[in-house]
């Protein structure tokens, strides 16, 4: 059974996707940790009572979850020429703008969710405005923002099939490179499916572990 595998196109297209497979994790990783920085920003900018930064998050968050990504990235890559932004760089902006949009959301939900008890205590006991969102609010809100950030991940991750659009050597790009060239088209695509669910089912049963210790 092994020596039939080993023999199969199923095995024979895995070095081809292998090298697409760490450029979709590299993109998705790094995408969603700046997005997340970017859209804990955004998050807080909606909830702040100073107009002009409230007014910009609301603006960008509307126009970014608004629009696909497929349309971001194009946009990005082939729109800015006078910036001539690589393919690689665009992917990993687009991730960083999309899945920065939804954060906000994420955060904002989470921080307003807070009891306004809590704000109050806070400063009750001398805290500042700043402090007592940095000390009591975050490490509550952050709890709840745990299983739908791990959601966003995921998300992400399969976002990243769209960006083969501008030659980014993604997985499916890499996939499609090798069964034009051989037309083991089926053989391949089942196993890029299956990297998929390799990485998505252990994580979504991951964060069902953590949402049942945090309850949230």
């Amino acid at each position: 059974m092994i020596e039939s595998f080993l023999d199969s196109a199923y095995y024979r297209s895995l070095p081809y996707l292998w090298e697409g497979i760490q450029l979709t994790l590299y993109i998705t990783v790094v995408g969603v940790f700046l997005g997340f920085i970017l859209g804990s920003i955004a998050g807080l900018g909606r909830l702040s009572k100073i107009n002009i930064f409230r007014w910009i998050s609301t603006v960008y968050v509307e126009v970014i979850r608004g629009t696909p990504i497929l349309a971001q990235v194009l946009f990005i890559y082939y729109g800015l020429t006078a910036v001539n932004i690589g393919a690689l760089t665009s992917a990993i902006i687009a991730i960083t703008l999309n899945a920065g949009a939804y954060i906000a959301e994420i955060v904002r939900g989470a921080v307003h969710s807070i009891d306004k008890g809590q704000h109050e205590a806070g400063r009750a006991i001398g805290l500042t405005e700043k402090q007592t969102m940095r000390y009591i609010v975050w490490p509550q809100a952050f709890k709840r923002m745990i299983p739908p950030l791990g959601n966003q991940f995921i998300i992400s991750l399969k976002d990243t099939s769209l960006f083969s659009v501008i030659a980014v050597g993604e997985v499916l790009y890499m996939a499609k490179q090798y069964y034009n060239s051989t037309f083991e088209i089926f053989e391949t695509l089942i196993m890029v499916c299956i990297f998929y669910l390799i990485i998505t089912i252990p994580t979504s049963i991951i964060l069902r572990n953590v949402e049942r210790k945090l309850d949230v």
